[in-house]
């Protein structure tokens, strides 16, 4: 498994290196390579007690997403209706009804 590492030189002695991902996974070093050889030993004792799984997470909707919308619920909702034609055409009849009537004002 790989992880990408963020190191970073705060200070003119020491090195941070991070697992990017993971905010509690950092080790220090003296050397950059100092700090992702430690940082790597304890990724591999984490790993020597656990594991990584991947669960699903039910989210609040935001509005941004698709699978809140309210529309989405009621697609297709008209496609086995033998009236719908009929409807659309009545729609469009009072559609142009309306305009010629604005159109006199």
């Amino acid at each position: 498994m790989q992880y990408q590492v963020f190191v970073q030189n705060p200070s003119d002695q020491t090195f941070l290196a991070s697992v990017i991902g993971l905010p509690n996974m950092t080790a220090n070093g003296m050397t950059e390579k100092e700090a992702i050889s430690k940082l790597k030993n304890i990724l591999d004792a984490q790993f020597k007690n656990g594991k990584m799984v991947t669960i699903d997470v039910d989210l609040p909707c935001e509005e941004s997403s698709e699978s809140c919308d309210p529309w989405i619920d009621n697609i297709g909702i008209f496609q086995d209706d033998p009236t719908f034609d009929e409807f659309l055409l009545e729609v469009s009849a009072y559609r142009n009804e309306v305009d010629r009537t604005e159109n006199r004002l």
